[in-house]
């Protein structure tokens, strides 16, 4: 069973019985461990490859409720900042404001109390209507730009052009802004 060459060898005398048995314990060992490695490694690959598919999964999962998390502090942070804008620069309205002023937010029909001044200028266009925490307040033109550039749900405007329908009988008949309900 040995190795031709290796007898060889020994009848020359160049290696010695010792030496070729070393040589044959190296490459049983190693044989050994090539037919073990495989087993082995496949096992240890598989347990690899899952552990590898569940950390990135889980890093998935984490950059999107990173993102979720940055949308709703942006959010947030707009929400205050518009607040700030609406508390700072509304106009004051006391005892004075009993004109009721009727106008359309959300398809539903609402109404501010103002003064005759008031009232022109909204009819104008140099002020707006701002929605803060479930009630209305007055705010100049240029206000309730910056408010509606944040978020445009928050501002009632009245200088934009209306869209009319070309199927409305009544399209020819304009509804003056000063017609009190």
């Amino acid at each position: 069973m040995n190795n031709p060459f290796q007898d060889q060898l020994l009848k020359a005398g160049l290696v010695t019985k010792k030496q070729v048995q070393k040589a044959q314990q190296d490459k049983n060992r190693k044989n050994k461990q090539q037919r073990q490695q495989p087993k082995k490694s496949k096992v240890v690959d598989e347990a690899k490859l899952k552990a590898q598919r569940a950390a990135e999964e889980k890093a998935q999962r984490d950059r999107e409720l990173n993102k979720k998390k940055e949308q709703q502090a942006k959010a947030k942070a707009t929400s205050i900042e518009i607040n700030q804008l609406i508390e700072n620069n509304c106009l004051k309205r006391d005892e004075s404001c009993d004109i009721v002023y009727n106008f359309e937010h959300n398809k539903k029909v609402k109404r501010i109390y103002v003064d005759a001044a008031m009232k022109q200028q909204i009819i104008k266009g140099s002020l707006g209507i701002a929605r803060i925490e479930g009630r209305y307040e007055l705010v100049p033109k240029n206000i309730a730009e910056k408010i509606q550039q944040r978020n445009e749900k928050r501002i009632v405007i009245f200088d934009e052009e209306e869209t009319v329908d070309e199927n409305d009988p009544y399209a020819e008949h304009q509804i003056p802004d000063d017609l009190v309900w």
